[in-house]
């Protein structure tokens, strides 16, 4: 099996070449695709200056879907990995994609974080969601059968944040699998604002993509109906605590009260204009079919 790994990336040169190099010694033989876009730090030429960088794309647009779509129309093998140019693959993770896509549409591993603390890892997700079983999959490790990410038609490109949690749902949509091999790991070796830094969710994003998804996966229904006020629910009670401690504002807390309303409403509009446009089991009408525009420019070394 011939495996593609897509690196999508912006802004973040030193990191990417860090994971690049990672690609490198561990899967030598994967052809890599660097999909730019659009980064102002020398990502461009960094990455034109290797040897160990089969495509270089760049596109125009900032949202990571895009990317990933862009990554996936020029890739050449019959098995595609996404890794995030902020992670560094294990020296086991390419056999331990390949082992689990001779038994599974899509493969996917853990995420070692070592932080101030000790080392963090994941460990599978899964949910019941009406009569489907989802398993869902890190986008930042994750493998495809190429025919699957075909038959998904690549990621839906409306969405700004949890793209990969929307293919999952569509993925247990035609009864495709997901294998959690923990030894297709990948390590980031840095602490992230979300480590402990300032909460800077957009509840706005959150709230219209988590509507979006489950309305245009499952139908306006009282399961995604619950499934989101239980959501916005949890939130409200934190941030009212936070507010409490002193720790937040009211004003703070009413402001994210109106993002996540107005988000449910846009993304339940938008999700159930998608689920129209979209009956077939694939529920992707911004996929990568959709449109051939997405790359400003193309490096091809193969």
């Amino acid at each position: 099996m011939e495996l593609s790994v897509v690196v999508p990336t912006l802004n973040s040169r030193d990191q990417l070449a860090a994971s690049l190099d990672a690609l490198a010694a561990t899967a030598p033989d994967a052809e890599v695709i660097v999909v730019n876009g659009p980064s102002a730090d020398g990502t461009t030429g960094m990455v034109r200056d290797r040897d160990d960088v089969d495509v270089l794309v760049e596109v125009s647009a900032r949202t990571l879907n895009v990317t990933r779509n862009a990554g996936i129309e020029v890739a050449s093998g019959d098995a595609i990995a996404f890794v995030g140019n902020d992670l560094l693959v294990e020296e086991t993770w390419g056999d331990a994609i390949l082992d689990g896509l001779d038994e599974a549409d899509v493969v996917t591993g853990p995420t070692h974080q070592t932080l101030r603390a000790g080392m963090t890892t994941e460990t599978p997700e899964h949910r019941r969601i009406r009569d489907r079983d989802v398993t869902y999959f890190n986008g930042g490790n994750v493998a495809f059968r190429a025919e699957t990410l075909s038959k998904l038609d690549g990621f839906d490109e409306y969405l700004e944040t949890g793209g990969a949690r929307d293919a999952a749902h569509r993925l247990s949509g035609f009864g495709g699998t997901v294998s959690w091999q923990p030894k297709a790991c990948v390590r980031r070796e840095y602490e992230t604002e979300a480590d402990g830094g300032t909460d800077r969710r957009d509840y706005h994003w959150k709230y219209r993509a988590l509507a979006y998804r489950l309305v245009k996966n499952y139908g306006l229904r009282p399961t995604t109906v619950r499934r989101t006020l239980s959501h916005a629910g949890s939130d409200a009670y934190s941030a009212a605590r936070d507010v409490v401690r002193g720790e937040a504002t009211p004003t703070r807390w009413v402001g994210n009260g109106r993002d996540v309303t107005v988000g449910i409403s846009m993304g339940t509009s938008d999700g159930l204009v998608a689920r129209a446009r979209d009956r077939s089991a694939t529920r992707n009408p911004h996929g990568v079919s959709k449109r051939a525009d997405r790359a400003v420019a193309r490096y091809d070394w193969r």
